[in-house]
């Protein structure tokens, strides 16, 4: 399980796009396959969290679970529970964790939803993984950018000479075309 986040700024919560992600589609076990499907259709959504009737989740239904564990075996979707083709017991995150954790987490063990609760169990937000490459593409070209800094300024003597070798080239190629 991830630790909770050392550094500000790298928990879930910390995000900015936590606060603007819209609610998760929530439903109970007992709900048949087509209402939720319904639901998912109307907002667009790829998954259903299913909570119990505390409000706690207790499993994630997405469109693959639909198409696999449904469609391909020819079940009834008016007449099949969520609670038969749901993953139980998914991971959870909670809003304190860190976000790095996660993204490593669910990158090795290919899952591609994560369900993010508070302190007490309740559903708050689903982060996918688009979001996470969404959420730390800035760090990426950051650390790009620090790395060809280091590169370039570690091998300042040869660019300078591979430089001026070019730039010499095209002179010499610009004068020889006015002579020419």
């Amino acid at each position: 399980m991830p630790e909770k986040a050392d550094r500000p700024g790298n928990r879930l919560m910390d995000r900015p796009e936590y606060r603007s992600k819209q609610q998760p589609l929530t439903c109970s076990p007992e709900t048949s396959v087509f209402d939720a499907v319904t639901k998912m259709s109307e907002k667009n959504y790829g998954a259903v969290i299913v909570i119990d009737p505390t409000k706690k989740v207790v499993g994630v239904v997405t469109e693959r679970d639909v198409m696999n564990k449904l469609v391909a075996k020819g079940m009834d979707p008016r007449t099949t529970k969520l609670s038969d083709i749901m993953t139980a017991n998914p991971r959870l995150a909670r809003e304190t964790d860190d976000l790095i954790d996660w993204l490593r987490i669910m990158s090795n063990e290919r899952f591609r939803r994560l369900p993010v609760v508070d302190d007490n169990g309740h559903i708050k937000a689903v982060f996918t993984q688009g979001d996470f490459v969404s959420y730390t593409w800035p760090d990426l070209i950051y650390q790009m950018k620090s790395i060809a800094t280091a590169t370039v300024s570690k091998n300042w003597p040869i660019v300078l000479i591979g430089g001026g070798i070019a730039l010499y080239s095209l002179i010499m190629v610009a004068v020889l075309n006015m002579l020419n």
